[in-house]
């Protein structure tokens, strides 16, 4: 569990969410949030798998386990699946030019 607290407040903070409206989605008191952003505590493994299904993320994700973004491509057509799979060659291969 590399750094769960500040993965959550990144997750949070993307999707432009408070402490207290977290708090809300997950049940929780603000203060409980606060704790898990700060170190202070740990969620429980019911908690765990409730944040993960709130961020899309995978709780090995939220562990520091699973490194790599992942792209819920579910629900598109091959052809879409093929674009977005080529747009982010595109982007990889850009970042590289534009970094070395």
């Amino acid at each position: 569990m590399v750094d769960f607290g500040n993965t959550l407040k990144i997750l949070r903070l993307r999707e432009n969410l408070t402490q207290s409206q977290l708090a809300k989605k997950l049940g929780l008191s603000k203060s409980v949030v606060s704790a898990y952003e700060n170190g202070v505590r740990m969620p429980s493994y019911y908690v765990l798998i409730r944040i993960s299904k709130v961020f899309n993320v995978s709780t090995d994700y939220l562990l520091g386990l699973e490194p790599k973004n992942r792209i819920d491509l579910s629900g598109l057509s091959q052809e879409e699946t093929d674009a977005v799979l080529n747009l982010i060659r595109v982007m990889k291969r850009k970042f590289m030019r534009n970094n070395y």
